[in-house]
């Protein structure tokens, strides 16, 4: 039934698929580098411009969050919390992230029933609007770790709608 010839075509077949997926994956890696070869290091080959300046610099030449804060508008905040209505809910219950209800003077890390990943804790012990900013500025950079996926809100007046909303809940 099963001879050589078969066998070595078996063996052929697994080779030539190998060959093809290693072949595959140096493209992708050609691609995908500003620099090839080996021991080279690896760096973004394009950049999405998303409007938000990376660097402490940059962030610094806005207003400062306290002034926009004394000022911020709850009608447009509500607008802005459209982006978190895919994982969050203002209810009472848990989506793919916790309630946010209520959130504004809160612990961290303090939802019944919602499983949180413990990298919260870095950012305080309680949702101050201080606290909200610095986090929903840049959620993995404010606590790494975090289970939120969210990149982030660029803009001061974004986040100071959006947490005058959420203390009006």
């Amino acid at each position: 039934m099963f001879d050589t010839m078969t066998m070595t075509k078996v063996l052929g077949g697994f080779c030539g698929a190998l060959l093809v997926f290693l072949l595959g994956k140096w493209a992708a890696e050609e691609m995908y580098t500003i620099s090839g070869g080996h021991g080279a290091e690896h760096a973004q080959a394009y950049v999405i411009d998303t409007g938000s300046a990376e660097g402490g610099a940059a962030a610094a030449e806005g207003p400062a969050f306290e002034e926009v804060f004394a000022s911020a508008d709850a009608g447009a905040g509500a607008r802005v919390f459209n982006k978190c209505k895919a994982c969050h809910k203002i209810d009472g219950s848990n989506a793919t992230g916790p309630h946010l209800d209520g959130v504004v003077g809160r612990a961290i890390d303090s939802v019944d029933g919602f499983g949180y990943s413990g990298a919260l804790e870095q950012v305080g012990e309680t949702w101050t609007p201080e606290n909200l900013n610095h986090f929903l500025e840049n959620p993995k950079g404010a606590a790494p770790g975090t289970k939120m996926s969210f990149a982030g809100l660029p803009k001061v007046e974004d986040r100071a709608n959006l947490i005058a909303y959420l203390q009006g809940l």
